[in-house]
């Protein structure tokens, strides 16, 4: 059986054009589904995948219509391979139950690794150039030396709160506790 999925990112957008695609291939049932493609959470796409039986083909307008990304069409087709389950393709012309529609899915998963393992490259050496330059990733730090001082003499005071003064640091009290161990106490002994 030939099952169908039409999916449009937004209500503005119009499923039309899919839909009449899919029924000149010959769709029996069609899952018509409204919803960005990056939502992991595809009601109609779930209902397709719980409803599809070994022998069936799944059929798409395009491949971007179907996955959030190359790498879930990659997990979809070998699950639905895994079952049994054809997947194909009208506008890229691939079609899992041939052996060249395979293939090329086999090329797509190879290149989509490759594209993965060169960002984490570029990654990496990128880091290694900026450590190297003396610079540091990541957030910097909420409390400064000028801070964790201010904050131990308010503190030592004993006329604020450490809620108190971490409001008036600008910062929470678990952060405030994070750069003065022992909070009051600690404070008071140091002074």
């Amino acid at each position: 059986m030939l099952l169908g999925y039409a999916r449009v990112s937004t209500d503005g957008q119009d499923h039309a054009l899919q839909l009449d695609a899919l029924n000149r291939a010959g769709c029996e049932r069609v899952f018509i589904e409204t919803a960005p493609g990056a939502r992991a959470d595809r009601p109609e796409l779930a209902r397709l995948l719980e409803q599809a039986r070994a022998g069936d083909t799944i059929v798409c307008w395009r491949l971007d219509r179907l996955g959030r990304s190359l790498k879930h069409l990659l997990d979809l087709s070998e699950q639905l391979q895994v079952r049994g389950i054809g997947l194909k393709s009208l506008t890229e012309a691939i079609d899992t139950t041939t052996p060249a529609g395979r293939l090329m899915f086999s090329v797509l998963g190879a290149l989509s690794a490759m594209e993965r393992e060169v960002l984490q490259e570029r990654t990496r050496a990128g880091l290694a150039a900026a450590a190297a330059r003396g610079r540091r990733g990541g957030r910097p730090p909420s409390m400064d030396d000028a801070k964790v001082r201010a904050a131990r003499a308010m503190l030592a005071s004993g006329t604020m709160t450490a809620g108190e003064v971490a409001m008036q640091i600008g910062v929470s009290p678990s952060t405030l506790y994070r750069h003065v161990p022992g909070g009051r106490a600690a404070a008071a002994e140091a002074a």
